[in-house]
């Protein structure tokens, strides 16, 4: 008997408008994002690249449109703007307690290679405190070694990383697309992505009064 056969993970918005603040960030917003694709979006601060992602995370409701992710519910990681790094954690501590809220059960040898894939070997127990901005943000950006994402949602990923560090990111973006993964960003850093699309979050602007 041939096995079943399995749907690989998309994400379909279609007609999406954001609300904050009584205001209506973009609206009429449709893209498709299928396995091995990577969408960057980008915009002047304030059109809604940040709300867009939240919106697919789940954190924030959509105005109207849907939104279809055929993925697993657990399958999404989120990194947002913030590092959300607690400064009397340690870089373990963090990514322990970042994996246990995800639903994963990391190892030891599994946080110490996350830990070396950021070039953060050897501060393992250092208070998050001692790191400097970019050490910060390339423990949050460890997380996504951790647990079954499939689909991520970078918000400005490259904030505070040198040129090394945005290398490793780009090369750790391809290897996941390659394995079927699906990428949504937001950066004002231009990245090397091979044949990632662009969604201009100005074109879905809305000119009108606050609600």
């Amino acid at each position: 008997m041939p096995a079943p056969s399995v749907t690989a993970p998309s994400l379909k918005a279609d007609d999406l408008a954001c609300l904050r603040g009584g205001r209506l960030v973009f609206a009429g917003l449709s893209f498709r994002l299928a396995a091995g694709e990577a969408l960057v979006l980008t915009g002047p601060n304030g059109s809604g690249k940040s709300s867009l992602l939240r919106l697919v995370a789940g954190l924030v409701p959509a105005f109207a449109g849907t939104l279809d992710w055929t993925g697993a519910p657990g399958s999404i990681a989120y990194l947002g703007h913030q590092d959300a790094v607690k400064p009397a954690l340690t870089p373990r501590e963090s990514l322990r307690f970042w994996a246990a809220t995800a639903g994963a059960v990391p190892t030891a040898s599994g946080i110490t290679a996350a830990l070396a894939a950021v070039d953060l070997a050897g501060l393992d127990d250092l208070p998050c405190r001692y790191l400097s901005a970019g050490q910060r943000r390339r423990l949050a950006l460890a997380r996504l070694e951790l647990g079954p994402a499939v689909l991520w949602l970078l918000d400005e990923p490259t904030l505070g990383l040198d040129a090394a560090s945005v290398a490793r990111l780009e090369a750790r973006i391809a290897r996941h697309r390659a394995a079927g993964g699906l990428v949504m960003l937001a950066t004002h850093v231009p990245l090397a992505l091979d044949g990632a699309r662009g969604l201009a979050l100005q074109d879905f602007a809305v000119d009108e009064a606050p609600l």
